[in-house]
């Protein structure tokens, strides 16, 4: 099986597919001046595009982790994923304060999906 690697930077990916699984680096706010609730919003949408380079969606998220600098910023992060989450596809979720990298982020989300089986695919 081919390992296909996403978004590479200088010490990380992105993203890193293998066996029909995604897994997701931790992903943080291109705007760190956002609040908690915007740099969610900002991850979600990085984490939206890296599914879909992997051709899948957040429908097969099978689970999250969300750090969080202060956990203060729970309900503004929470009204930003409740808005992005497909109800009907819920992942399992942890979500948990920690100091991050930056001091500015206030937000780090990683998470593992499945990876659809192309259609005609015996192996969906």
């Amino acid at each position: 099986m081919s390992i296909i690697r996403f978004a590479e930077e200088t010490r990380l990916s992105g993203a890193v597919a293998h066996g029909g699984v995604l897994y997701l680096a931790g992903q943080v706010a291109d705007d760190a001046s956002l609040d908690a609730e915007g740099q969610t919003a900002d991850i979600l949408a990085q984490i939206d595009a890296l599914l879909a380079a992997a051709g899948t969606d957040k429908a097969h998220l099978l689970s999250a982790t969300i750090i969080l600098a202060d956990i203060a910023d729970a309900a503004a992060m929470n009204r930003a994923w409740d808005r992005w989450l497909d109800r009907g596809n819920k992942p399992a979720r942890m979500t948990i304060q920690a100091a991050l990298v930056d001091p500015s982020w206030r937000v780090e989300i990683t998470g593992i999906a499945a990876i659809p089986a192309p259609s005609g695919s015996r192996d969906g």
